[in-house]
């Protein structure tokens, strides 16, 4: 679990492959079981729906994974379902990705499209819902939403990795390996 663009799924995609076991992530599951993705979910039917397919969601996954070994990459607002996480906290251990603030906004800025008449596009929706003029306002809206979200991250994960964007994709795997590792023997 993480911010929006702290690496989850790439991540999620390094440790499945190192350990032999399959990869999820929760998003996918929604669009597999809505025919929506998360955004459109989202936008087209309301928080309430977005969050009740997450949920559903995840407790399906949780049902397919049972015992066996996963690891499963969760959406950035996942930290606002409870019922969602109950299903999967039942299966694993939560492991926040605690990426830097300016890595994970700046690979949100590098995302902004514009449409004909300078207005922008493809933000999160928890950014583009406050109207931003300019990416000075996305970095300030994105700033608010940070800090309240590694509050939740770190409240409800069993390991925290503070992942580095100097290292390498392969070096914080290494160091999400060894933080579990520590984990599994305190």
């Amino acid at each position: 679990m993480g911010i929006k663009h702290c690496g989850k799924s790439t991540q999620g995609k390094l440790l499945s492959n190192h350990l032999g076991c399959p990869f999820f992530d929760t998003d996918d599951e929604v669009t597999k079981l809505t025919g929506k993705s998360p955004r459109e979910l989202y936008i087209q039917l309301g928080k309430e729906a977005f969050l009740d397919a997450e949920k559903n969601a995840c407790a399906q996954l949780a049902e397919a994974v049972g015992d066996s070994a996963a690891v499963i990459a969760t959406g950035g607002g996942i930290c606002n379902n409870a019922p969602a996480l109950d299903s999967l906290h039942r299966i694993g251990t939560f492991v926040f990705l605690n990426a830097d603030e300016k890595t994970a906004c700046d690979r949100i800025v590098r995302e902004i499209k514009y449409d004909g008449v300078g207005i922008m596009k493809n933000l999160p929706a928890y950014i583009a819902n406050k109207n931003p003029k300019n990416v000075q306002d996305v970095r300030e809206i994105f700033h608010e939403f940070y800090v309240e979200r590694q509050k939740l991250y770190k409240k409800l994960c069993d390991v925290e990795v503070k992942l580095e964007h100097t290292s390498s994709k392969t070096e914080n795997m290494q160091k999400i390996l060894a933080c579990l590792e520590m984990s599994s023997l305190s």
